[in-house]
C-alpha cells in the first residue's frame, strides 16, 4: 500500500489557492478542469515532495461545506515553527493554536480545515510572544 493524497472540498478555489500556495507554501502539481461535471481538481504538494499530495476539489455549484472537525486535520513539518507562524500572521492568517511549546501550532484554511504545523526537529526553546498567546477559536 502507498499513500497517495488527501482530498478536501473547497468553496472558493482562488481563496484556497492563495492560502495553500501563497501562505502555506504548497505548489500546484497538476490540475483537472471538468466543465461537464462542473468541478475542478487541483493537486498540491510540499516543495520536493510530489508523492504526498493534497487534492482540492472545487464544485462549481454552491454547496454548504461542513464537518471540518470530523475531517481531522492536515499536518506539515516546518523548519522553524516561530518564523513560519510569524510569516503566516504577517499575511493575515490567524494562528488558532500558537506554538507555545516551540513545537506545534494550528491554523485553518478558508473552508475551516485544520492544518497542524510541527517544528521539523523536536522543539524550539519556549519563547515570547508565543508562550503567552491564547488559543483563538477552535483548531
Amino acid at each position: 500500500m502507498k499513500y497517495l493524497h488527501t482530498m478536501v472540498r473547497v468553496s472558493d478555489l482562488d481563496a484556497s489557492m492563495d492560502f495553500y500556495c501563497n501562505k502555506l507554501g504548497l505548489v500546484e502539481t497538476r490540475r483537472f478542469d471538468n466543465p461537464e461535471g462542473r468541478f475542478t481538481i487541483v493537486m498540491l504538494a510540499a516543495p520536493g515532495q510530489p508523492e504526498a499530495e493534497l487534492e482540492l476539489t472545487y464544485n462549481y455549484d454552491p454547496e454548504q461545506l461542513s464537518g471540518d472537525r470530523n475531517f481531522g486535520h492536515l499536518a506539515y513539518a516546518v523548519d522553524n515553527i516561530y518564523e513560519y507562524c510569524q510569516k503566516l500572521m504577517d499575511q493575515g492568517v490567524t494562528i488558532n493554536r500558537p506554538p507555545r511549546d516551540g513545537r506545534m501550532a494550528f491554523i485553518k484554511s478558508p473552508d475551516g480545515i485544520s492544518v497542524e504545523l510541527l517544528h521539523a526537529d523536536g522543539s524550539l526553546p519556549v519563547q515570547e510572544p508565543w508562550a503567552s498567546m491564547e488559543n483563538i477559536g477552535s483548531w
